[in-house]
């Protein structure tokens, strides 16, 4: 009688998806670098700069802080995604622009140009049928197509609003008649638009936080690493 089979080995198990590649530590040297910027302009108004001074000096910090988010973005990524490509570029020409001009308006446009930008390619390749954000975040995203569009849809609208409230901000005559009325004719427009950057990156932060239950609803896949904060907020670079 021939000896039993030896029993065949248990298969392996499959091996776990790898986790995604946080982009967490991109996102905070982002935000640290218009933090930095922040606190920049913050100290240069204390020691008695005018706004327009101090918002021209604090735009150092802008152009390293936007030069450090591109080079982390290369070296932990181990790639330039096309979104904080074009998020750091902006950033570092604007940046560039005034300080070799002196003229704060410069940085003050870059968010209208970049976000219009955005809006108009969001918005446009929708209507083409194409699905323009899926290339902007570089980023794989276990969702269907339907959940694809609504995300281009509503981010395409969030650019949109962002920059036509960034130029009503960013007017110094708009500024001033909204400061008289308020009985504040002191303030400095200057002043309010630094403000206005930081009350956009937590719109932003919240507006992102808020897409994850439609990805999570729209997933097509379990087995597949899944980033819901893929679509950040644009324009959290300085």
């Amino acid at each position: 009688m021939s000896e039993p089979d030896a029993a065949a080995p248990a298969p392996k198990p499959a091996p776990k998806p790898a986790p995604p590649k946080d982009s967490n530590l991109r996102q905070l040297v982002d935000f640290g670098g218009l933090l930095a910027f922040g606190l920049a302009f913050l100290v240069l108004r204390l020691r008695g700069l005018s706004g327009d001074e101090a918002l021209v000096q604090a735009t150092w910090a802008l152009v390293a802080g936007s030069a450090v988010a591109v080079a982390v973005g290369l070296v932990v990524e181990k790639r330039l995604a096309l979104m904080p490509l074009l998020v750091g570029g902006f950033a570092l020409v604007f940046g560039l622009l005034t300080l070799l001009t002196g003229d704060g308006l410069w940085v003050k446009i870059k968010v209208t140009v970049l976000n219009g930008s955005l809006a108009v390619a969001l918005l446009g390749g929708l209507a083409m049928g194409k699905q323009p954000l899926r290339a902007l975040l570089g980023t794989v995203i276990p969702i269907n197509d339907r959940a694809w569009r609504i995300l281009t849809f509503r981010y395409g609208l969030f650019f949109l609003c962002v920059a036509i409230v960034n130029e009503l901000v960013r007017s110094e005559a708009l500024v001033a008649w909204a400061a008289e009325r308020a009985g504040r004719g002191d303030v400095d427009p200057a002043d309010v638009w630094v403000s206005f950057r930081g009350v956009l990156w937590i719109a932003s932060s919240v507006f992102g936080l808020s897409q994850i239950p439609l990805i999570l609803r729209n997933l097509t896949s379990s087995d597949k690493p899944v980033d819901p904060m893929a679509p950040a907020e644009p324009d959290t670079a300085p």
